[in-house]
């Protein structure tokens, strides 16, 4: 159990999507403070300015952003108790996406995770608890039609919760990994009839909310679209067959 009432809450990738709608969501909740933080400075403004919070520009895709950030808020705000570690991105294609364009996503999608945990987690374990929220995806349980570099990323990104979940539990550190399938936001926004929004695509808000309610029960997998279990059990049970009806989905979604 984690109340976030009278908590110092860090939402990454707050401008737009999940993570404005969870800062605003987390000011409901009566947080003593929301730190709003994202690549899009005057976004992640407008967003702390409508929920009481502050706001920061950050690029999570360098780990020297994320430790200033930690520094400047504990020093400024108050301890961290909650981190969402919310950013992602998405890149199209497969093994041929070029280099850069791989560290890039791996440098949001995972590391971002990662140096916030670095930074955050010994600063929470001194002060005896916190938690973390970091968002995956249901590519990181099934995988992504049409994506390599946002399918691999989100393995990793659910691997390291697992990781963070097992290793820290004992230290009072709650970690909650979000899974959702399509949720609109700037990533979802032009791909129209996705493979992603197959069971739907879902606003921003409900999916809040389950964050919400994970964080207070002390849920580790956060499914906005419960669906997504059945998916991740029938893999688990045939995983031949489970891959043989991507493949369908990949033909439907990705002609050749």
């Amino acid at each position: 159990m984690f109340d976030v009432a009278g908590k110092i809450a860090v939402v990454t990738g707050a401008a737009s999507g999940i993570g404005r709608a969870l800062a605003l969501r987390l000011a409901q909740e009566g947080v003593a403070q929301v730190v709003c933080v994202d690549l899009n400075g005057a976004g992640a403004q407008e967003v702390a300015t409508a929920c009481g919070g502050v706001a920061y520009q950050v690029n999570v895709a360098v780990e020297a952003e994320i430790a200033a950030l930690i520094t400047q808020v504990e020093a400024d705000v108050g301890p961290i108790d909650l981190f969402c570690s919310n950013a992602g991105i998405m890149v199209q294609g497969g093994a041929e996406v070029p280099d850069a364009d791989w560290q890039r996503i791996w440098d949001i999608n995972v590391m971002a995770h990662v140096w916030a945990a670095r930074h955050v987690v010994p600063r929470m374990i001194a002060r005896g608890g916190g938690y973390l929220l970091n968002t995956a995806s249901a590519a990181g349980l099934l995988s992504q039609v049409g994506s390599a570099p946002y399918s691999v990323t989100k393995h990793a990104a659910v691997g390291l919760a697992e990781w963070l979940a097992l290793t820290h539990g004992d230290d009072g550190i709650g970690v909650s990994v979000l899974c959702p399938q399509a949720v609109r936001s700037e990533m979802t926004r032009g791909l129209g009839d996705s493979v992603a929004s197959l069971d739907g695509l879902l606003e921003p808000e409900p999916v809040a909310e389950a964050c919400v309610q994970a964080i207070r029960d002390g849920t580790f997998l956060v499914l906005p679209h419960p669906e997504v279990l059945g998916y991740f059990r029938k893999k688990g049970e045939d995983y031949d067959r489970w891959i043989g009806g991507m493949r369908k989905l990949n033909r439907q979604f990705n002609p050749r």
